[in-house]
């Protein structure tokens, strides 16, 4: 059996407050604690690890370097003692008051609300947000907290997911535009001269990569519904979901493009747990819901 801890959790938080605030004074400020007991804290780190944490430098408290390694172990210890609080209290009452949950555009909208239906026949009272992401908006939603789970078209560092689907995604236009007027093989250079609809990467950081052709004219929309419509309407051609326009393409509205190459793509999408060891039982149940349905409904599709 391990030794127990002889430094406490507060004397920890007393160490990081010094830190972060500038000094014991400040540091006793933010505490609402005494001066006294905020120097006593530290003074005990020290005297039970026979090292020093601080030097005096004028007015301030500064770390020394063996102080740094001490304030960055006591930042990931506090977190994680913050966490695993929470996720008790979770636990202790029942399923999540709310859920968060990230969702790549290109993900059948129809699929996705069927999961959520079937997720408020057994939690009706658990309110649900869903984050509408393109390409990086979702590993963002990951990465700064936002989401809980995520449907994500890239596996983020540091997290693991599961492979849920794969989504083709077709190049098409409507029947009266002029590329399908040419009666052959495309190529990238015949779409140069004509307009590209494509939506706008949501994350912060956006990369330009992620343009499929390099063209004259370009039109960038925030939604998938915007971009549909445009080349419903015939203002360009598009890469768009199979499955979002699968009426358009069984009336002859919009018809594919005969690329000879890169006319259709398959995008893989991953099913993405933010903290597995610390999900709540209705983040748990929700992602099993979208294991159980998604392949039965790519199935009948």
């Amino acid at each position: 059996m391990s030794e127990a801890p002889h430094i406490t959790l507060d004397q920890w938080r007393a160490l990081i407050a010094v830190v972060e605030a500038g000094g014991y004074a400040q540091a006793a400020l933010a505490l609402h604690k005494s001066q006294s007991a905020v120097t006593y804290a530290v003074q005990k780190i020290e005297s039970l690890l026979a090292l020093k944490a601080f030097e005096i430098q004028g007015r301030k408290a500064v770390l020394t370097p063996t102080g740094q390694m001490l304030y960055r172990r006591a930042l990931a210890l506090v977190h994680e003692a913050s966490d695993l609080e929470r996720a008790a209290h979770l636990l202790s009452a029942g399923w999540e008051a709310e859920i968060h949950l990230a969702v790549e555009i290109l993900f059948p909208t129809w699929l996705l609300l069927d999961c959520l239906a079937r997720f408020g026949d057994e939690s009706p009272r658990t309110r649900i947000t869903v984050i509408e992401s393109v390409l990086g908006g979702t590993t963002e939603a990951l990465l700064t907290g936002q989401a809980d789970l995520a449907i994500s078209p890239r596996m983020p560092p540091g997290f693991l997911g599961d492979p849920l689907m794969q989504m083709p995604v077709i190049a098409v236009a409507h029947r009266a535009h002029p590329l399908h007027r040419l009666g052959r093989e495309l190529t990238a250079r015949d779409l140069r001269g004509h307009r590209h609809v494509l939506v706008r990467d949501s994350g912060a950081t956006r990369d330009r990569r992620a343009l499929s052709v390099e063209v004259d004219q370009r039109w960038t929309v925030s939604h998938m519904a915007s971009s549909i419509e445009a080349v419903r309407m015939g203002h360009g051609f598009a890469w768009l979901p199979r499955e979002h326009i699968r009426e358009e393409l069984a009336t002859g509205l919009l018809e594919p493009l005969p690329l000879r190459e890169g006319g259709e793509r398959l995008v893989a999408l991953y099913l993405v747990l933010a903290d597995p060891d610390f999900a709540g039982p209705g983040v748990r149940r929700l992602a099993g819901i979208i294991r159980e349905r998604v392949p039965v409904a790519c199935a009948a599709r």
